[in-house]
């Protein structure tokens, strides 16, 4: 009873955060998951309610997607998608793991100092592979394009419209290469069906929670979420 108690309590919360700012749900959910599933199951039940929330808002959003940068995305994690599967299939995850959360540790402490790139093409092709990578090996698309969008101070309509957009398509792709590279079972399924109320509770308060929010705060949240990331990550394998 206490690990359902649990596992709702963690679909909830990122179900709130995936759908107030575009990200999130990977982010809270995946290293919560991993405590009460195995890593296959945790990964893909993230992929299916993520799937589910981009799903129920992307008609709400469609007009503040950057389309020239979700087609870019798009076609970099064409790339990134089976790098990503073969790490998970072959490498020492707790090497990677620590690689990626120094990285995402010290880049969030540059955002904070106020270091700011350019968003290019050539960048927008190198972060949709970077995301694809992610998905499939750790279950975290999120990190990079979070990243990348709050150092080129992206607006938070765009963000939370792009990331969504993109998330449409990298999950369920992902979802897809998991299935057939690595199998799934009726304890992913019965788990994602048992999460969808949360999810559609989340829904609801989350969007609540967008009007409310401005700019500054959004950033903020972002840092946050970006530092729980790379630390949880960090002390995990240590």
């Amino acid at each position: 009873m206490d690990a359902f108690i649990i596992f709702f309590i963690i679909i909830l919360v990122a179900s709130i955060l995936q759908t107030s700012t575009g990200f999130g749900f990977s982010i809270m959910a995946t290293p919560f998951l991993l405590l009460l599933f195995e890593p296959r199951e945790a990964i893909q039940i993230n992929l299916i309610l993520s799937l589910i929330i981009s799903l129920s808002l992307i008609m709400k959003i469609k007009q503040d997607i950057d389309y020239g940068i979700l087609r870019r995305f798009m076609i970099g994690s064409f790339v990134g998608l089976p790098i990503g599967i073969s790490i998970f299939l072959s490498l020492d995850m707790t090497v990677l793991k620590l690689f990626v959360s120094v990285l995402i540790l010290v880049l969030t402490f540059l955002l904070i100092l106020k270091y700011r790139i350019k968003q290019t093409n050539i960048r927008d092709f190198t972060i949709g592979g970077l995301s694809g990578a992610f998905t499939t090996s750790i279950g975290m698309p999120g990190p990079p394009i979070l990243l990348y969008f709050s150092g080129t101070n992206t607006s938070k309509e765009a963000l939370r419209a792009t990331t969504l957009a993109f998330y449409l398509f990298i999950y369920f792709v992902s979802l897809i290469i998991q299935i057939i590279f690595v199998g799934t079972s009726k304890v992913i399924w019965v788990s994602s069906l048992e999460g969808l109320p949360m999810v559609i509770v989340g829904l609801i308060t989350g969007q609540l929670l967008f009007k409310r929010i401005n700019q500054h705060i959004f950033r903020m949240m972002t840092y946050v979420l970006l530092l729980f990331t790379g630390l949880y990550l960090l002390l995990q394998q240590l």
